[in-house]
């Protein structure tokens, strides 16, 4: 397969790809001196694998279900990408708790991190509902390359020619990990299927008690049809020359099997052998893996 020029919309980081519009070498060297703190939370994702949904879910754990910050602060300023070029703006005299979000790979996440005691949730989705998701993203984001066809992104997907590079290297990378106790596992799946259950795993993970009306309060604005019609955390506030909503908006479905609207059989077949072979050796198990 020809190899494609990425120089224009991406930097090269330990041979990942980085989108030029939100990352730099300066954001970069920022994330790596950052001064993690004992209360930092990160939530932390492969790309498309529900990062908005944490950056909607987390302040409402983190301030008893007051709704205030989610409909007046943009959601990559309420919860900030540690790597990406806002965090050096609105990071530095927040009070902690801090709460991040970052698609860095556990070894790339900063010396300070690995001290403290802060605390990770890290999200997995079925890697075939990630890559509908993301060659929707792709049509869509002027930053990003031209996915091409389906059958050809899918082969850009697999062989890590996309941002932040394999979806199979990231996550065996944060679950080979010696944070135990700190870490918290959820899958997009969960999330889906009982969101109420999803976030009071979280809350008690994170030493946040939620009365039941508050579970239920926050649980409910999270639901990702509410999410859609939040200005704050619906990208609609982007210049539609950066993200091209008449192509596909960005919160687009927000389910689960979506894939099997995309996928022919050989694809499929494809697919899951090269997940299969690159995930050999590993045991942990992931609600889609019977399917």
């Amino acid at each position: 397969m020809a190899t494609t020029d990425h120089s224009t919309n991406y930097l090269c980081h330990h041979g990942l790809l980085l989108p030029k519009l939100a990352h730099s070498e300066e954001s970069i060297q920022f994330s790596m001196a950052f001064e993690v703190q004992d209360e930092d939370i990160f939530a932390v994702t492969y790309p498309k694998s529900g990062t908005t949904w944490m950056q909607e879910i987390l302040p409402l754990i983190l301030n008893g279900g007051d709704l205030t910050p989610v409909q007046t602060i943009p959601n990559w300023d309420r919860v900030p990408w540690l790597e990406e070029t806002r965090a050096a703006l609105v990071l530095g005299d927040r009070p902690p708790p801090r709460a991040m979000v970052s698609h860095w790979p556990y070894h790339l996440m900063p010396p300070s991190f690995y001290t403290s005691k802060a605390k990770v949730i890290y999200v997995t989705r079925n890697p075939k509902d990630i890559a509908v998701s993301s060659f929707y993203f792709h049509g869509m984001a002027s930053f990003l390359d031209d996915p091409g066809t389906f059958d050809q992104f899918l082969d850009k997907f697999l062989s890590g020619q996309v941002m932040f590079g394999k979806w199979t290297d990231h996550v065996k990378n944060w679950r080979n990990t010696d944070i135990e106790g700190r870490i918290l596992y959820m899958t997009y799946e969960e999330m889906v299927q009982d969101l109420r259950a999803a976030v009071l795993r979280m809350a008690q993970f994170l030493g946040q008690e939620l009365s039941p009306d508050v579970l239920e309060k926050v649980a409910n604005h999270c639901q990702f049809n509410n999410m859609k019609t939040n200005i704050m955390s619906n990208y609609s506030l982007v210049p539609q020359d950066v993200l091209d909503s008449s192509k596909s908006p960005f919160l687009r479905k927000g389910t689960t099997g979506d894939w099997r609207n995309h996928f022919n059989a050989e694809q499929e077949a494809r697919f899951s052998a090269i997940i299969k072979k690159e995930m050999e050796g590993t045991s942990f198990k992931f609600p889609w893996d019977d399917e």
